[in-house]
């Protein structure tokens, strides 16, 4: 059933007079909504074109990554006990320097028995040779004698192997950057026990884009920023990988540090920038 109004002729008089303010009003609202919309799209627009142009203004500058040539976990080759640990953290090693030694008074009784036994045998194996000039004892006899010391002559070998085990040396000049183990504590085969590190050796690693390739070559000059030091080091491209990784579309590359090496050190990181 419709619904039926009735106004009052003071109610209709009030109408007339207000309806066209409202019309009038109509365009002034559309045209306010469409500046609006057009203000957002053009500032959608801004915010897409934003990054792109922060990309090509930063298209030289890659994030690089200080790291070390020689890199090494010194693991324990028997199982024993830690006697001393000659080294502490951040400590400066040379080649050759001992940094960790086992409790190894068994292996050198060992070593000490098996050479009692060869200089024995040794002197068995001589007199048959005398007797035998005299041909006062059978050519298998020389030859039981002289395989009875070369046994413990190798006995003696397999003790100083094993000896040698009780010593942990650094293999290069570098330094300490963690110990695993404390004096008196019991290791097994295989457990770690130091790590190294050849801080005179260091190399830039960066991933580039991989359409850099098209003028990219070994030698290529770069300059590093380093954030922990402040300071610049000019270095040049060493190694391209020889693959590049589909889904980044860049490429890995490797750098040769060149000059001085103040201050740097593995895990440092910064920018660095291309020359063109």
């Amino acid at each position: 059933m419709p619904v039926r109004f009735r106004f009052s002729s003071n109610q209709l008089v009030h109408l007339a007079c207000c309806l066209p303010f409202a019309l009038a009003s109509i365009p002034a609202l559309a045209q306010t909504s469409a500046k609006a919309s057009t203000a957002a799209a053009s500032a959608a627009k801004t915010a897409a074109v934003a990054p792109v142009a922060a990309v090509k203004s930063n298209n030289d500058t890659i994030r690089v990554l200080i790291a070390a040539e020689q890199e090494s976990v010194l693991a324990a080759q028997m199982a024993g006990r830690i006697e001393l640990v000659n080294v502490t953290l951040g400590s400066n090693i040379k080649s050759g320097q001992p940094l960790i030694r086992f409790v190894c008074e068994e292996q050198d009784a060992h070593l000490k028995m098996a050479k009692a036994e060869f200089a024995g045998a040794q002197q068995t194996y001589e007199s048959k040779i005398k007797l035998q000039a005299l041909q006062s004892v059978a050519e298998v006899e020389v030859q039981q004698a002289a395989a009875n010391a070369e046994k413990f002559k190798a006995q003696i070998q397999l003790y100083q192997a094993q000896l040698k085990l009780c010593h942990i040396n650094a293999p290069y000049s570098g330094r300490v950057t963690k110990i695993h183990v404390k004096p008196f504590e019991s290791v097994n085969a295989g457990q770690p026990l130091i790590d190294i590190v050849n801080d005179r050796k260091l190399k830039a690693q960066l991933h580039l884009p991989s359409n850099w390739m098209a003028w990219l070559k070994p030698g290529a000059p770069f300059t590093m920023q380093i954030d922990e030091t402040g300071k610049s080091y000019e270095a040049k491209v060493a190694r391209i990988n020889g693959k590049v990784d589909a889904v980044s579309q860049s490429i890995e590359v490797e750098g040769e540090v060149v000059g001085n090496l103040e201050g740097l050190l593995p895990g440092m990181s910064g920018q660095a920038t291309f020359k063109k």
